[in-house]
């Protein structure tokens, strides 16, 4: 991802100023190019689109997907809805957490994994499951997951 820019911040905004419902079009366009929403990009949306700063940090803290923060190399979502938990997504959500030293929506300390709650991946007859950069992964236990991460690791 390339580094905050202002100026290529500017030019995604006045791409899809004149969109329909521009301001989600625009927060996810900045997030693409960026891989998460700064306060920067927070405050050239709402000039832009003469909404208040509020109005728009509620809108980037009400969507789940929309990061305040950069995510690490990896990102692992675990999905934390009903069938999943019915088959040991808890234990999972347990595992995954103490193997990474993190809490929902944490980085590793060396950047490598971000790890994010997820609710319903549409995998139920499959669960647990989780996306890893966008795979979805099904019938996951710890050992399985542990391989996963050992392989993002290297």
């Amino acid at each position: 991802m390339p580094a905050w820019q202002e100026a290529r911040a500017r030019q995604i905004i006045e791409t899809h100023r004149t969109d329909d419902g521009p301001t989600l079009v625009i927060l996810q366009a900045l997030q693409r190019e960026f891989g998460f929403i700064s306060e920067e990009a927070v405050v050239l949306v709402a000039d832009a689109l003469n909404l208040t700063r509020a109005e728009v940090h509620g809108i980037v803290s009400f969507y789940h997907d929309f990061r305040r923060e950069p995510a690490g190399r990896h990102v692992l979502k675990l999905c934390r809805a009903e069938a999943c938990q019915s088959l040991g997504g808890e234990r999972l959500a347990a595992h995954g957490q103490s193997r990474l030293g993190v809490s929902w929506g944490g980085t590793t300390a060396d950047g490598s994994v971000t790890l994010e709650p997820v609710f319903c991946l549409g995998l139920c007859a499959s669960g647990p499951a989780a996306l890893l950069d966008g795979r979805p992964l099904g019938r996951l236990d710890a050992g399985r997951l542990d391989r996963l991460l050992d392989e993002v690791a290297s």
